[in-house]
């Protein structure tokens, strides 16, 4: 969850990297908060509810896979092609510091080569 609430404050964030920890697990609660608040909106006869949702957290997926995909070493444009964009996703993300900033792992390239 708490990744899930990092997200939403970054919400406009391109910059920078997200580990695959941050974008699964935002992917996760984002998937089942759309889920609940589609049943509560049919509950209550607003079925535009869960439109409103998905609108809300458009922003902030968007700025989530593109930081992802900077942590493989791509642009953020790679989100682009779908299959492709799914592979780079579940792909470890590059070690130590890439073009795109630290890594969100907290190692650094000086770490790596005294291990």
């Amino acid at each position: 969850m708490n990744y899930y609430l990092k997200v939403l404050q970054n919400y406009a964030n391109f910059n920078g990297r997200a580990r695959r920890a941050e974008y699964w697990y935002f992917v996760l609660f984002n998937m089942i908060a759309s889920i609940i608040v589609g049943i509560i909106g049919g509950l209550i006869d607003f079925e535009l509810l869960g439109n409103l949702y998905s609108l809300a957290v458009l922003l902030p997926s968007i700025a989530v896979g593109v930081r992802r995909m900077h942590d493989v070493g791509k642009s953020g444009w790679f989100i682009l092609i779908p299959i492709y964009n799914f592979i780079l996703a579940v792909t470890e993300g590059d070690a130590g510091e890439n073009e795109y900033g630290p890594d969100p792992k907290g190692q650094s390239s000086s770490d790596l080569l005294d291990a």
